[in-house]
């Protein structure tokens, strides 16, 4: 499904990857909260973020790990534990597709809570907008709201690219593919919109 840039949901609950594409870039993650925006994780990724471990860590692992701890102790990325009918929602949605834990307890908590889900695993993305659940979102997306809304001046545009990158992040095309559909629809619009005014308030 192709990005609106001129929409996005600012309460989002974050599978793993999504966590780690978000804290990869500190200025990215700057912009977000500058604009309102509001993560929270599951129980299930809380432990895959901090607790598992990796059959091979590397440096950027260890970064990303400090950041998110030091964001947490600041009240950023609250962990939310399951309940049983998210857990419910678990198992229907693993009979759909198989995927990682994770990212079925992220989508079952954003469609409980009526939140946006937001995650960069492709098969995540479509059971969750098969399940019914049209609040799902991505990284690239954020990013591409963010440039419509011109949150963002060149020189941090390019330094997203190059935090991403030093960490070893996957999205580097995927982010530039979302900021020229983001100039793009600006261009067709004769420029940025005010940015959306948040209905919803994050889960407690």
């Amino acid at each position: 499904m192709a990005i609106d840039p001129s929409n996005f949901h600012r309460v989002n609950v974050a599978d793993t990857c999504a966590v780690w594409n978000i804290l990869s870039s500190e200025t990215l993650h700057l912009a977000a909260k500058k604009a309102g925006c509001s993560f929270c994780v599951t129980g299930v990724v809380q432990y895959e973020l901090l607790v598992k471990r990796r059959s091979q860590r590397k440096t950027c692992d260890d970064e990303l790990r400090a950041r998110l701890e030091r964001e947490q102790a600041a009240g950023g990325f609250p962990s939310h534990a399951c309940t049983l009918d998210d857990l419910r929602m678990v198992s229907a949605l693993e009979e759909r597709k198989k995927l990682g834990k994770g990212e079925l307890s992220s989508i079952a908590l954003a469609m409980r809570l009526y939140q946006a889900v937001i995650t960069d695993d492709r098969k995540a993305t479509k059971l969750s907008r098969e399940a019914g659940h049209n609040l799902t979102q991505t990284t690239p997306h954020l990013l591409s709201w963010l440039e419509f809304n011109d949150a963002l001046s060149e020189t941090e545009i390019t330094l997203i690219m190059q935090q991403h990158a030093e960490l070893n992040g996957t999205l580097v095309r995927p982010f530039h593919d979302a900021l020229e559909t983001a100039r793009q629809c600006k261009a067709n619009t004769g420029g940025a919109v005010a940015s959306p005014t948040a209905t919803a308030t994050a889960p407690a």
